[in-house]
């Protein structure tokens, strides 16, 4: 190995002979390599089917399939569940293996400093202004196949749609209705298309996800364009059969129709108004200015989807049940997790107005940087859960996890007004007597977040934050300096981080985290520069030289009933969360095989939206029974690994953090510790200048390998985006990683 290809980061392995450790790498690494050649086989092969299937070649092709796999043991709705669900079910099977074999095994390697760039199609912006926001090279690649696939769908279908009015002599005045029904029916099935990617990118722990690397905060996105497109092909879909109908005369008849066999129309009908409350909801202004409205209205997809199933029918439906089965799993895995009472060991406010919460996890529980968790306070509401970044490193302690929250809204006012009313109580001496003093009940989700920690791939960092934004930073500065101190394998050597923040207030924030005491003489270790930009002052304060050290009091809060975060997670243990997925899935369909075989063909049930309801019932049905089995060992394997852990030496002081018995060279330098402003900058009354910084990284950095990381609003991210695509220091060093992180400015 030269050596630009120095191991950076590897699992710890047991003491063992070069050759049989090599010889294990090598059949890891083809297994892998086989899992992914046959999982991308399988991918391509799915997506092209569903890109020719409006075609008579598709339609062609689906015809012969029925005819070979019809009368197996899988009927006909399982011949269709197997080439429109099966193959999403077999990658995410295929997908847990992978992540089982390649375990917490992570190696990055410095690299090759080239002539040329390296383009990053997930990171490399092409789009920075318009109605997608930042759009990745990658994004725009799949923004264009999807238009490229309803241009097409809408080509072929109508071709079909006249070759079928040429077919039946239709009279002239029945022949704008039948052409009306058959588009409708068109559009109709565009939308079910449409939909069978619709749930995959809101599976927060979804293995899919995890293989490719991106975190749900991210995926949601997609989400949005994806439910837009499929009401819009909905709504249209309706909007025809409407037209006819009023034209026919017989509108209130047949909306109102629940017929046996074939279509049942008011079911549809239902459908459709609970996919527009939800579609209507969901749009930015209401969601930014009503989130609740857009909160609550969202819960109607359970209406949505039943009677969706009801509409269609068990045989059109199996087309969509692919991607709601993982969504089912996930929602239930969370569901479980969220069960459970989290303890608070300390909570404080800063003095802007910013609130540091430190939750109890258990030590097996494992997390990245640039993690997030959703939240719930039961005093608050039984019902709202809010996203918040986590602002501790995973190396911090085995014991705890930090988020920090802004008062933005009224939930966060009244959490904070919580604390306070307990902080009061505690200087009253009221915390005697438990039925006197208010409690915070506090349940999570999560924690969620980027499979592998990538802020370790590169050499050099920007991190760029807005307000709030900082938090998810201070994780990846407190995991760094926690492996520069502890001699761990460590790429990056230069940070930069550039904060904007309107009012000196904000600089309170750095207290959430103490670099000297993290990694004393970090200097010697790490090139770390701090920019803040204090835009809505024209001079400094008189306190703003100490205002980033001052807190209030932290508040120790006394144990509930409560205990650790729950590891039920999907983006937990591999081993666990793969058993889940194989064993629901193995489960739903042995019982659709089941029902069919000792049901529906025994009793000749032959009513389609009677069926339909069958088929969901057995995907819940299966999710509960057998995934709730592997909960049932997993939360007990949890018990016992965490008792074992958890005689471990860390303890947690009061303020969350654990304690580490520094070594003499530690002990040493604290005396004459570096003080972390001589590395910041700040400049009031201006905004950062990206053209300038990057010019100035340019000469002092050079060809180098740059990642950078934004957080903060549209219009910072878009900036930075504008800057990286056009300056030439990226066209000239290796590509810059570019992510994007938002979940810190929910609420």
């Amino acid at each position: 190995m030269d050596d630009h290809e120095t191991p950076l980061l590897s699992k710890d392995l047991s003491s063992s002979s070069s050759s049989s450790s090599s010889s294990s790498s090598v059949v890891v690494s083809s297994l892998k390599w086989i899992l992914k050649v046959v999982m991308s086989v399988i991918f391509v092969t799915w997506v092209v089917f569903l890109m020719m299937y409006p075609g008579s070649l598709g339609d062609q092709i689906l015809t012969n399939w029925r005819a070979i796999s019809s009368n197996t043991l899988f009927g006909l709705t399982g011949s269709m569940f197997l080439i429109f669900s099966g193959p999403i079910l077999v990658i995410a099977i295929l997908a847990s293996l992978y992540l089982i074999i390649s375990g917490e095994e992570t190696v990055f390697t410095k690299k090759k400093i080239t002539k040329f760039p390296r383009f990053r199609l997930w990171t490399f912006p092409v789009l920075v202004d318009g109605p997608f926001g930042v759009v990745s090279a990658a994004e725009f690649l799949g923004i264009m196949v999807f238009s490229v696939f309803f241009l097409w769908s809408i080509y072929a279908y109508t071709l079909r749609n006249l070759d079928l009015l040429e077919r039946f002599h239709v009279l002239p005045k029945n022949r704008s209705i039948l052409l009306l029904e058959v588009t409708g029916l068109r559009l109709g099935m565009i939308g079910l298309l449409c939909m069978v990617f619709l749930f995959l990118p809101i599976s927060r722990g979804s293995i899919l996800l995890r293989l490719i690397d991106i975190p749900f905060e991210h995926a949601t996105r997609y989400h949005v364009w994806l439910g837009h497109i499929t009401m819009a092909f909905f709504s249209l879909h309706g909007l025809c059969y409407v037209v006819g109908w009023i034209i026919q005369g017989q509108l209130l008849e047949l909306i109102f129709s629940w017929n046996a066999i074939g279509i049942a129309i008011l079911p549809g009908v239902i459908s459709l108004v609970a996919g527009l409350l939800m579609w209507v909801t969901s749009l930015h202004t209401v969601r930014k200015n009503y989130f609740e409205l857009f909160f609550y209205t969202h819960q109607l997809y359970i209406v949505f989807i039943v009677f969706l199933a009801l509409h269609v029918g068990d045989y059109m439906f199996s087309i969509v049940a692919g991607g709601i089965f993982l969504f089912i799993l996930d929602r239930f895995l969370r569901f479980c997790q969220s069960r459970r009472t989290v303890d608070v060991i300390s909570a404080k406010s800063l003095p802007c107005g910013t609130l540091e919460l430190v939750l109890s996890k258990p030590p097996n529980m494992r997390y990245n940087a640039l993690s997030f968790i959703f939240l719930q306070v039961r005093e608050l509401s039984w019902l709202q859960w809010h996203p918040f970044s986590v602002s501790s490193s995973p190396l911090d302690g085995n014991h705890h996890v930090a988020v920090l929250i802004k008062v933005l809204g009224g939930w966060t006012a009244k959490l904070r007004d919580q604390l306070s009313n307990l902080y009061e109580a505690e200087n009253q001496d009221q915390l005697i007597s438990p039925q006197s003093y208010p409690k915070i009940t506090t349940c999570v989700e999560g924690p969620y977040g980027h499979e592998s920690p990538y802020h370790l791939a590169y050499e050099n960092l920007v991190l760029v934050a807005g307000g709030i934004g900082i938090t998810p930073f201070f994780a990846i500065l407190s995991d760094i300096l926690h492996r520069k101190r502890d001699g761990k394998a460590c790429l990056p050597s230069k940070v930069l981080v550039v904060w904007a923040i309107k009012n000196s207030d904000e600089l309170s924030l750095l207290s959430a985290i103490d670099i000297p005491s993290i990694c004393p003489f970090f200097s010697k270790k790490l090139n770390l520069e701090i920019h803040i930009y204090i835009t809505r002052q024209s001079e400094p304060r008189l306190e703003d030289g100490m205002v980033h050290k001052v807190v209030h009091p932290s508040v120790k809060l006394p144990r509930t009933n409560g205990c650790s975060m729950s590891v039920l997670v999907g983006t937990g243990d591999n081993i666990w969360s793969g058993l889940y997925l194989i064993i629901s899935t193995i489960g739903f369909i042995s019982m659709i095989t089941l029902l069919d075989i000792f049901y529906i063909k025994r009793y000749n049930i032959t009513t389609w939206w009677y069926k339909g309801l069958l088929f969901v019932g057995c995907m819940v049905a299966s999710v509960l029974i057998f995934g709730g089995l592997v909960v049932v060992f997993w939360h007990r394997w949890e018990h016992k690994t965490g008792e074992v852990e958890a005689n471990g030496n860390d303890k947690v002081d009061l303020n969350g953090e654990e304690t580490h018995n520094p070594s003499a060279a530690e002990l040493k330098g604290l005396a004459i510790e570096e003080d972390v402003q001589n590395y910041t900058t700040i400049r009031y009354g201006t905004r950062p200048a990206f053209r300038e910084i990057f010019e100035s990284l340019n000469g002092k950095w050079g060809s180098v390998d740059v990642g950078v990381i934004v957080c903060g609003p549209a219009t910072l991210q878009t900036t930075v985006a504008k800057e990286i695509r056009s300056h030439s220091i990226w066209r000239s060093a290796n590509h810059p990683l570019f992510h994007f992180n938002s979940h810190s400015f929910d609420l």
